[in-house]
């Protein structure tokens, strides 16, 4: 079971005031191929997992945006570490319909 949920928002800073909803695509897609259970919501993506593995993914995501030409990258996270187990359904399970 995974000991971990990380939310993220990533706000990139474009060199040119550039639209950053592409890099934001991006920056799921790389959550996505990691394999990770996440949902995405609309101020920030919540990822489940190993923390370790989180803390990589988001390392990675910072990269990316900077190898796509961001001058830098801010990282707004927000981490439940439980190492007796932690999901996403179930802290939502009550509110789920």
């Amino acid at each position: 079971m995974a000991n971990s949920l990380v939310s993220i928002q990533i706000i990139p800073k474009t060199p040119n005031g550039e639209p950053t909803i592409p890099m934001v695509d991006e920056a799921i897609s790389i959550i996505e191929e990691s394999g990770v259970k996440y949902e995405v919501h609309p101020l920030e993506t919540t990822m489940e997992g190993e923390l370790s593995e989180l803390f990589q993914i988001i390392e990675k995501l910072n990269e990316r945006m900077v190898e796509l030409g961001c001058l830098n990258v801010i990282s707004q996270v927000k981490v439940l570490y439980q190492p007796s187990g932690a999901s996403m359904d179930a802290l939502t399970e009550k509110y789920s319909q």
